[in-house]
C-alpha cells in the first residue's frame, strides 16, 4: 500500500509538472495568436475543428480505454488496437479531406476546402500513435506521459507562433495543431519502443468493451460542438471566435486544477470496481477533492475575466468577456457529477453513459437553437447555463446508481467547498469594485494580482476555519493535510548512503 501510495504520489508530480508547462504553453499560445490574428480567423478554424473533433471521437481512444481495464493484455491486444485505429484514422482522415468542398458549400466560405485537407493528415497522424502508452497510466509510470504531453504542446505552439508572426494567417492555427498531432506520434514511439503489425485478433473482445463508450464520446462530442456548428452557420465566423476561444478559456481553469487527479481516478476505481462500499467511499473522496479544487479555479476565473482578457489580448476580445465570465462557472460546478464517466467505465456500464449523453444531446440542441434564435450569441451562453445544470441532475442520478450516495450525501459533502467559494466570491466582486476599469497595462496588472492573492486567502481561510470549527471531518482538507504532512517528512528524513 505505501508503494501504491508513493507512486500517486510521484505521479502526481510528474502529471501536474506537464499540466503546468502545458497550461502555460497553452496560454502563451493563446495571447499571442489573440493579438497576432483576428477573432474571424479563430472561428473559421473552429469549425473545422469542431468537425474533426466529431470524427476524431470514434477513433481509438476508447480501444486504449478497454486496454487500460484488461486484466491481461497480450502483444496481440496491442497490435489489433494500433491496427483498428490506423485503418480508421486512414479510411476518415480521407473522407475529411474529401468532404471539404461540401462543407465550404454550406458554410459559403471556399477557405475550408484546404483547411479540411490539411486537417484530414492529422485524422490520419492520430490512427497511428502508440497504444502501448496507455498502459503507463495504468502501471503508474508518469515520466514519459510528461515527455508526451509536453513536447508535443511545445511543437504545436512554436509552429503556430512561427507562422502567424511571419504570415499572420489562419493557417498558424491549422498548421500547428498538425505538428501537435505529427509529435505525438513520434514521440510515442520514442519514450515506449513498440513495432506494430497489423492483427485482427481480439477485436471483437475490444470492442465489446468499447463500442458503447465510442457511440457515447461521439453523442458528448456532439453535446459540446454542436453550438459551434450552428453559430458559424447563423451568426459570424467573428462570433464564433468570440465564443470558441472564450469557451477554451472558461475550460482551462477546471480542467488543469483537475487533469492530474483525473488521469489516476479511472485505474484506481477500476482496481475496486468489484467491492461497492469501497468504491461508494473512493468516489466521494476523489469527488470531493476535485470539487475543492475545480470551483474556486473555475469562479475565480470568472472573476477575473474581465481585466485578464483586456489586459492579455485586447479589447477586440471584449465579447468573449461574457464567454468566460459565465461558462468558466458552470464548467466548475458540472465537477459534482464529473467523475460518474470514470465510475462507469470502470464498471463496465458503458452503455449507460451513452444513453446518459444522448439524453443530454435532445435535451441540449434544441435549447441552444432557441437561445440563438432570441438572443444571439448571448443566448446560447445562457441555454448552455441551464443545460449544464441538468446534466449535474443526470450525473448525481447515475452515481447514486452505482454507489448507493443518495444526491444529499453527494451535496453535502461539498457543504464547506460551496461556502469558502461564496465567500470568495462575494469578497472578490466587492474589492473590485474599488478598482476604476481602465485599459493601462499597469493598472490591470495590480488589479489582478490583488484579487487573486484575495480570493486565494478567502477562499483558503474559510475553508481551514470551517474544517477546525466542525473539528476536522473526513474531507479534501485532510486529504490535503496528509499530503503536505507527507512531502514535509519526505523533506527532513536524511537520504541514506547504501
Amino acid at each position: 500500500m505505501n508503494n501504491v501510495r508513493s507512486r500517486l504520489l510521484k505521479g502526481s508530480v510528474w502529471l501536474s509538472s506537464a499540466r503546468g508547462i502545458v497550461n502555460a504553453l497553452s496560454m502563451l499560445s493563446t495571447v499571442v495568436l489573440a493579438r497576432l490574428l483576428t477573432p474571424a480567423d479563430f472561428g473559421l478554424v473552429a469549425l473545422a475543428t469542431t468537425l474533426l473533433a466529431i470524427v476524431t471521437s470514434i477513433t481509438d481512444l476508447s480501444l486504449s480505454s478497454a486496454l487500460v481495464r484488461h486484466a491481461a493484455p497480450t502483444r496481440e491486444h496491442f497490435d489489433a488496437a494500433w491496427t483498428l485505429g490506423m485503418l480508421r484514422g486512414l479510411v476518415l482522415g480521407i473522407l475529411f479531406a474529401g468532404s471539404g468542398a461540401v462543407v465550404a458549400r454550406l458554410y459559403g466560405d471556399p477557405r475550408l476546402i484546404g483547411v479540411m485537407a490539411v486537417m484530414g493528415l492529422s485524422l490520419v497522424l492520430s490512427g497511428l500513435t502508440n497504444p502501448r502508452i496507455i498502459m503507463l497510466q495504468r502501471d503508474l509510470i508518469f515520466w514519459q506521459d510528461f515527455v508526451l504531453n509536453v513536447s508535443q504542446k511545445l511543437v504545436g505552439v512554436l509552429v503556430s507562433i512561427a507562422i502567424a508572426w511571419i504570415y499572420h494567417s489562419y493557417w498558424a492555427l491549422v498548421l500547428g495543431l498538425v505538428a501537435l498531432q505529427a509529435t505525438n506520434v513520434i514521440v510515442s514511439y520514442s519514450v515506449l519502443p513498440f513495432r506494430p503489425r497489423l492483427c485482427f485478433q481480439h477485436l471483437r473482445e475490444l470492442m465489446g468493451f468499447s463500442i458503447w463508450l465510442t457511440a457515447g464520446q461521439i453523442v458528448d462530442t456532439l453535446n459540446w460542438r454542436f453550438d459551434q456548428l450552428i453559430i458559424g452557420k447563423g451568426l459570424s465566423t467573428a462570433a464564433l471566435g468570440h465564443y470558441s476561444v472564450g469557451s477554451t478559456l472558461a475550460l482551462i481553469p477546471t480542467r488543469e486544477a483537475t487533469a492530474p487527479l483525473n488521469n489516476m481516478i479511472y485505474p484506481a476505481f477500476s482496481g475496486i470496481r468489484g467491492d461497492r462500499p469501497r468504491l461508494a467511499a473512493a468516489y466521494q473522496r476523489a469527488q470531493t477533492f476535485v470539487t475543492a479544487l475545480a470551483l474556486p479555479a473555475g469562479v475565480g476565473a470568472a472573476l477575473i475575466a474581465d481585466p485578464v482578457i483586456r489586459l492579455a489580448m485586447g479589447d477586440k476580445w471584449a465579447p468573449a468577456i461574457f464567454v468566460v465570465q459565465v461558462l468558466a462557472s458552470v464548467f466548475a460546478l458540472q465537477t459534482l457529477g464529473s467523475l460518474s464517466q470514470p465510475l462507469y467505465m470502470a464498471l463496465g456500464e458503458t452503455r449507460l453513459l451513452f444513453i446518459r449523453n444522448l439524453q443530454m444531446l435532445c435535451i441540449r440542441m434544441p435549447m441552444i437553437a432557441l437561445g440563438m434564435m432570441l438572443g444571439g450569441l448571448q443566448g446560447i451562453v445562457l441555454a448552455r447555463v441551464v443545460s449544464g445544470l441538468v446534466s449535474i441532475l443526470f450525473a448525481i442520478r447515475l452515481v447514486r446508481r452505482a454507489t448507493g450516495l443518495g444526491w444529499r450525501e453527494q451535496l453535502s459533502a461539498n457543504t464547506r467547498t460551496f461556502a469558502a467559494v461564496a465567500a470568495m466570491s462575494l469578497g472578490v466582486a466587492l474589492a473590485s469594485r474599488l478598482f476604476a476599469l481602465s485599459s493601462d497595462p499597469v493598472s490591470l496588472s495590480i488589479k489582478i494580482a490583488v484579487l487573486v492573492v484575495l480570493g486565494a486567502v478567502i477562499y483558503c481561510g474559510t475553508m481551514v476555519g470551517l474544517w477546525r470549527a466542525m473539528r476536522c471531518p473526513p474531507g479534501p482538507e485532510r486529504e490535503i493535510a496528509a499530503l503536505l504532512a507527507n512531502a514535509v517528512a519526505r523533506l527532513r528524513t536524511p537520504k541514506t548512503s547504501i
